[in-house]
C-alpha cells in the first residue's frame, strides 16, 4: 500500500476519536506492508493524558509482536507527532514516520523539533511529512470549529 492509502485508513481511524470527544487523530503501525495495529486518540475516553493515537498504536503493535523493538516498522499519523509520541517512536526503534498535518504548536518532526534526526539521541528514523496534509488538517479544524460554535 502507498503512504496515501495508509493515511486514508489512519483518517478513518481518527474519525472514531470524535465519538468520545477526543481530537480526531489516528495512527497505524505498518510492518512489511501489513498493518500491525491502529488506534485513535483516547485521552478523554481513558482520562489519560498519554493516550495519544501514536502511543497506543505503538503499544498495541509491541504487544501483538511480542517485542518492544519495532525495527523496520513505519508509524503513520494524521498529525505530526508531539515530543511524547516522537519519543515513543524512538524508544520503539520505529524506522520511519509518515504524518499528515503539521503541528506548529507541538510538532516534533520538523515544526518545532527534529527528534527523528537528532544525532544526540540513541536512534534516528526517516520522516515523510505532509501526506494528505489538507485532509488531515481539515479533520482537526472541523473538530475545533465545532467546539467554538
Amino acid at each position: 500500500m502507498t503512504d496515501e492509502q495508509l493515511m486514508l485508513i489512519a483518517i478513518e481511524e481518527a474519525k472514531l476519536a470524535e465519538s468520545h470527544g477526543d481530537i480526531p487523530i489516528g495512527a497505524l503501525v505498518v510492518l512489511e506492508g501489513n498493518i500491525i495495529s491502529s488506534s485513535h486518540n483516547e485521552r478523554e475516553l481513558q482520562n489519560d493524558p498519554t493516550a495519544h493515537a501514536e502511543v497506543l498504536a505503538i503499544q498495541y503493535a509491541a504487544k501483538k509482536l511480542g517485542t518492544s523493538r519495532l525495527d523496520g516498522a513505519t508509524l503513520i499519523s494524521t498529525l505530526e507527532p508531539c515530543p511524547m509520541c516522537a519519543g515513543a517512536a524512538l524508544s520503539a526503534r520505529i524506522s520511519r514516520v509518515v504524518f499528515g498535518a503539521e503541528d506548529p504548536k507541538a510538532g516534533s518532526l520538523g515544526s518545532l523539533y527534529q527528534l527523528g534526526s537528532d544525532p544526540r539521541l540513541n536512534h534516528e528514523f526517516s520522516v515523510t511529512p505532509r501526506v494528505l496534509q489538507e485532509e488531515c488538517g481539515a479533520l482537526i479544524s472541523r473538530f475545533f470549529s465545532s467546539k467554538r460554535d
